[in-house]
């Protein structure tokens, strides 16, 4: 996917007006759970004293802005569920970071080591409620078929991250179980986010399809990336440590399908993860250098290339006119080709 459009020109034409959607929107919450969900969003400190910036990229709701453009729809009509999936996201952010037990999300402290635990995740539960709220609300005729697409996402990445949490306590994984367990957690948010946009600019049952699997076939791809990032990545680039998925533990599509290569390499990975001690630095070293040996980098590269095209395949099925889809190709660059 090649495009002269600029992914950062995107993301911030259309960042203003998304916070701005989901800042009205968060009035509906009440004063602890506003607090608790603006710290995470970066819109103030653990007082509620205002910061200057937000949270992350917007990537979501660029995508499903994006998606209604090309399609002929009101950019503006699409807002309430461009903040919609922002509030779904970071909804997943909240438990995510108590359940794995991060302490750093956005370059300061995660909401759970700031507030606890129990406030962090009903924070969570009241962001996902919201985003449902947005949508129900907002008067447009596909609101109730969004709603759904929204519990029906968030059904998919519980069942998603439940299996995520269930890999590093077993020893053997399958390569079927992690894709599809990267399909429940990331893929389907990806999905929705882009069938919203196809389903606030009118577009019929089959387009609506092609741009949830152009998502979902993104976030597939997104996904494998961010797995070599967690092993091969530059901290001064990725901000994550040397091996981040190895020292914590994690059992990411390169470390099962190196396990199940079935060389040489394969056992050796296999006795050093299955030691039961933590890993040193030097382990960390010696399994980054194991799993490349058994092709598991090499493999997982070509895998987010071919989910990349495939993802381009049902745009341009979704979208026959090049000339509309500039924009979404940038974004699909943005997310797949990031440098590591």
């Amino acid at each position: 996917m090649t495009t002269s459009v600029s992914a950062d020109v995107i993301l911030e034409a259309t960042r203003a007006s998304v916070t701005a959607s989901m800042r009205a929107g968060s009035a509906a919450l009440l004063p602890r759970m506003r607090l608790v969900g603006g710290y995470h969003l970066c819109w103030w400190d653990e007082h509620g004293e205002e910061l200057v910036g937000g949270a992350g990229k917007g990537i979501r709701s660029a995508l499903l802005l994006a998606t209604t453009r090309a399609l002929g729809g009101d950019e503006e009509e699409a807002l309430a569920p461009a903040a919609a999936v922002e509030f779904l996201h970071n909804f997943t952010l909240l438990h995510d970071d108590v359940m794995d037990r991060d302490t750093v999300r956005r370059h300061r402290p995660t909401a759970w080591t700031v507030f606890g635990e129990t406030d962090a995740i009903l924070s969570g539960d009241a962001l996902f409620a919201l985003s449902l709220r947005l949508v129900a609300e907002s008067g447009h005729p596909a609101a109730p078929t969004a709603v759904a697409l929204l519990a029906d996402c968030a059904i998919e990445a519980a069942e998603g991250e439940s299996l995520d949490c269930s890999f590093p306590d077993r020893a053997e994984i399958s390569l079927a179980e992690c894709l599809a367990m990267v399909q429940l957690k990331t893929g389907a948010l990806l999905g929705c986010t882009c069938a919203l946009g196809a389903l606030y600019a009118g577009a019929g049952r089959q387009t609506i399809a092609d741009m949830d699997a152009f998502g979902r076939n993104l976030g597939l791809a997104f996904q494998l990336v961010d797995d070599l990032i967690g092993i091969w990545g530059d901290p001064a680039k990725s901000g994550k440590g040397v091996g981040a998925d190895l020292v914590a533990g994690k059992k990411s599509v390169p470390i099962v399908v190196a396990l199940a290569a079935g060389n040489r390499e394969a056992a050796q990975l296999r006795t050093l993860l299955g030691s039961g001690n933590p890993l040193t630095a030097a382990d960390v070293r010696r399994a980054t250098e194991l799993i490349e040996a058994a092709g598991a980098r090499e493999w997982v590269q070509s895998e987010a290339a071919r989910y990349a095209a495939l993802a381009g395949d049902h745009l341009v099925a979704a979208v026959p006119d090049p000339g509309r889809t500039g924009e979404l190709r940038a974004l699909a660059e943005l997310v797949t080709n990031r440098a590591w």
